[in-house]
């Protein structure tokens, strides 16, 4: 396949967009709806276009995504990450909280992690009627 030129780079049909950016379709669409997204020109056949500002904030946001961030989060980002470009302190405070969100989950995850192996190792795989983890399931057991 060629490479895109840069003309061709700014008419991307929302499936070469979809493509490139590495995020589905229907995501494109739902970005659109709750604004994360502009709404795009559309051709007069309306055809959606994109270039490559689109393709940017997309792969923005997917790893964004990735990396835990919610869509409210991901929105102030963006909005930080524009032409103005705030100060790093601003982009620090938002990446902070979601930093001490993360490391509470994950030690919600070691104790649960704990809870469940002491259960499971209390588990016989016999065919006894007593099972640990039933019975850490369910209270009324």
């Amino acid at each position: 396949m060629p490479p895109i030129t840069s003309s061709r780079a700014e008419n991307l049909s929302i499936g070469e967009l979809s493509r490139l950016s590495g995020v589905n379709i229907e995501t494109i669409r739902y970005y659109e709806r709750i604004k994360m997204l502009p709404t795009p020109p559309r051709t007069a056949s309306g055809r959606r276009v994109y270039g490559p500002a689109e393709k940017r904030a997309l792969g923005f946001i997917r790893r964004s995504r990735e990396l835990g961030f919610t869509l409210e989060e991901i929105r102030a980002l963006l909005a930080l990450s524009g032409p103005e470009r705030a100060c790093c302190a601003d982009v620090h405070k938002i990446a902070s909280a979601h930093l001490k969100n993360v490391r509470s989950k994950l030690a919600d995850l070691v104790k649960l992690e704990s809870v469940l192996a002491e259960t499971v190792a209390q588990c016989s795989d016999g065919t006894s009627p007593d099972c640990p983890v039933l019975d850490i399931l369910d209270a009324d057991r």
